[in-house]
């Protein structure tokens, strides 16, 4: 399809190398969108290694502080004059906000003072999250803000089906699907390695049950123990071992109650997949995802996942054909789904086939092109209603 080239602002509190859903489908996007000619202009807080980055005319830094709990990860901080006089020397087309922090919102008040075309996307759940670490009063404030926040957008862009549903009961407006993507070419079951499950001490027949993503309190890993119990207590003849492959707060706590378990810290890139392809079980019990890219990815590898009926899980994975459901919170749903899948050899295999097969066909190139026309549509729908809620001038 051609389209004009547009020149395009991505406002993003985080981006590639640093390890998350929202960074990762922001660099395929954004590598996407210049693979099909436009230019992209990327405002993010400044990282570790970012010394020769100012000369990049493409990319904005901005100062960024901690977000408690989780090392690497900030929230930026820019004014929204230093972005306005960014834009009134070069004039993005439009702009698209990932994240709703103080860097976005500066973003989005600058926008509409000079009356460009806005798309933003809900990336996280955080009033769920709030409430993993004590800050659970807040949850129905942050709900306010970010209605107030994406109401202010032309559309905004939610990974899953079920994710739209939530935000519509909570009367969010104006939302668009985009899916995620995966790279079948780098997760892919051929770059199983068997020298690196004999270094996590397994055989050719034993079973690796993995774990990939952050080791937070909003990922229910607290499911981890009594779902490897019982399945050790069901197969006392097979040989398994809990494979954990990424870091956060909570790796302390985990590294006490799972003593056996290994704990190979946050890997990328071809790394990253060998240790996906290496794997033969892959569990998720995560209730709090809008998507969950790590079950793609483990679906294109050739695993077998057990994940909660929602975001990523529910739109791809049919129960019982590529992977196992069970439903949120359901504790004992969600083991008895992983033990079922070992009950039998050629269950395993052939939902591992199934899982792979699907996976395959969920490529980045039409989601990239998805992304595009909702782009091209905030900005035709910019230049034709002026006196939108898109205005120049009208406050935020």
């Amino acid at each position: 399809m051609n389209t004009p080239a547009l020149r395009i602002a991505l406002v993003s509190e985080t981006f590639p190398p640093e390890i998350n859903g929202v960074a990762n489908t922001l660099g395929r996007l954004s590598e996407g969108l210049r693979q099909r000619g436009h230019q992209v202009e990327l405002v993010r807080p400044r990282q570790a290694g970012d010394n020769h980055a100012q000369h990049n005319p493409q990319l904005v830094l901005c100062r960024g502080w901690g977000l408690p709990g989780y090392p690497g990860l900030q929230w930026g901080e820019v004014s929204m004059h230093t972005l306005l006089r960014r834009w009134r020397r070069q004039r993005p087309d439009v702009l698209y906000i990932a994240t709703e922090g103080p860097l976005g919102l500066s973003a989005l008040r600058a926008a509409r003072r000079l009356g460009l075309a806005v798309v933003s996307g809900f990336n996280a759940k955080f009033p769920q999250y709030s409430g993993h670490y004590g800050l659970g009063l807040l949850s129905r404030l942050l709900t306010l803000y970010l209605r107030w926040f994406h109401r202010r957008t032309a559309v905004t862009l939610v990974p899953s089906a079920s994710q739209r549903l939530e935000l519509e009961r909570r009367g969010f407006q104006h939302l668009g699907l985009l899916a995620r993507g995966v790279d079948a070419c780098l997760f892919n079951p051929a770059r199983r390695s068997q020298a690196l499950r004999e270094s996590w001490g397994l055989g050719a027949d034993d079973i690796a049950v993995l774990y990939v993503g952050r080791l937070a309190a909003e990922k229910n890993l607290r499911l981890l123990q009594p779902c490897l119990q019982a399945l050790q207590q069901t197969y006392p003849q097979k040989r398994l071992r809990l494979v954990l492959v990424g870091d956060g707060p909570q790796r302390a706590a985990l590294q006490q109650q799972l003593p056996e378990a290994l704990f190979c810290g946050a890997q990328r890139g071809e790394v990253l997949a060998q240790h996906y392809a290496s794997g033969d079980l892959f569990l998720f019990p995560s209730t709090t995802e809008t998507f969950g890219n790590v079950v793609l990815e483990a679906m294109a590898s050739g695993l077998a996942v057990v994940a909660c009926d929602q975001a990523a899980a529910a739109q791809h994975i049919r129960h019982g054909h590529n992977g196992a459901l069970a439903m949120p919170g359901d504790q004992s749903a969600f083991i008895d789904a992983a033990c079922w899948l070992l009950e039998e050899e050629e269950t395993l295999r052939r939902v591992r086939l199934n899982a792979r097969q699907h996976a395959s066909r969920q490529g980045w190139p039409a989601i990239v092109e998805q992304f595009e026309g909702y782009l091209h549509a905030a900005l035709n729908k910019a230049a034709t209603s002026p006196a939108s809620r898109l205005g120049a001038t009208r406050s935020v």
